[in-house]
């Protein structure tokens, strides 16, 4: 019997985790099983599980569901995005609200869905979307035609779609077939360098209180497009994580609704390796 290994995305580590049958259909070719995981931030406690209850009305999630909630939830990101981008170039003094406050919107739904464990719910996934729809539609504009005074436009947000989801549907193959196993220390290694991370980008932003440009990490030069090229690498391996936790509920014959929660971590993902990808792609275009 396998466990079900912690992934970087703090969204997944709480999803429902169940030992169960195998017979679905999944995202990968791991072994079939899992072990239920008691999360705790940082320090996963493995215990043996009992079968989900089962009656007339249960469906355990499948792919089509994972597939059908992660398009509905990207559907309603896009679409706000969009509007959000064309009410910013209609009104430039709308951006900064719409940044900050999409921000903020999202990153509070994400840690009530983690820590009040309703990942599942559709309408906080949806909100997130909407949220971090706003958040996104005005970011792009502000690196496309305030920040870097309109270089590469709406090109530079068409390759950084482009490369975003290139990099989602390769790391998709690589997990398919094997060609990276999903281990304990590789999880162990994105894990650390996800909070390595976190913890320079946070010493950025303090640091930019006491000296211009803080540690150089964000202002469009060397380390900048160095520290970048690390965020997207990390991002692009959490997906292997991420498909394995999914692939593991579907296999431990999850509830349907935990598909929401699967959305609602892949979106987080993808959110952030296309903030990533956009910002060097800007600094590439900065005259």
């Amino acid at each position: 019997m396998c466990t079900v290994r912690t992934t970087s995305n703090p969204v997944f580590r709480n999803l429902p985790k169940q030992e169960g049958n195998g017979g679905y259909a999944s995202f990968g070719s791991t072994t079939a099983g899992a072990a239920q995981v008691t999360q705790q931030f940082g320090q996963p406690q493995y215990t043996q599980a009992e079968p989900y209850r089962t009656g007339p009305d249960y469906r355990s999630m499948t792919i089509d569901d994972v597939v059908t909630k992660t398009g509905i939830t990207l559907g309603v990101l896009s679409v706000t995005a969009i509007v959000s981008y064309f009410l910013v170039s209609n009104d430039a003094d709308l951006a900064v609200p719409f940044v900050i406050g999409g921000g903020l919107v999202g990153l509070v739904l994400v840690l009530i869905a983690t820590f009040g464990r309703k990942m599942d719910n559709p309408a906080i996934v949806l909100a997130y979307a909407v949220a971090e729809g706003l958040f996104l539609g005005a970011l792009s504009f502000m690196f496309t035609d305030i920040t870097f005074g309109g270089v590469g436009g709406s090109a530079l947000i068409g390759q950084a779609v482009l490369g975003t989801f290139g990099v989602f549907f390769g790391m998709l193959v690589v997990y398919k077939t094997g060609a990276i196993r999903v281990t304990p220390r590789l999880t162990r290694m994105i894990i650390g360098a996800l909070i390595g991370v976190v913890v320079l980008a946070l010493g950025n932003v303090i640091a930019s209180f006491f000296i211009e440009g803080g540690l150089g990490l964000r202002d469009g030069g060397t380390m900048a497009i160095i520290f970048s090229l690390v965020c997207i690498g990390i991002a692009a391996f959490s997906f292997l994580l991420d498909f394995d936790a999914a692939d593991q509920l579907i296999r431990a014959q999850a509830p349907e609704k935990a598909a929401w929660g699967v959305a609602f971590g892949l979106t987080v993902t993808l959110v952030w390796l296309y903030v990533e990808i956009l910002r060097l792609l800007s600094y590439f275009n900065n005259d």
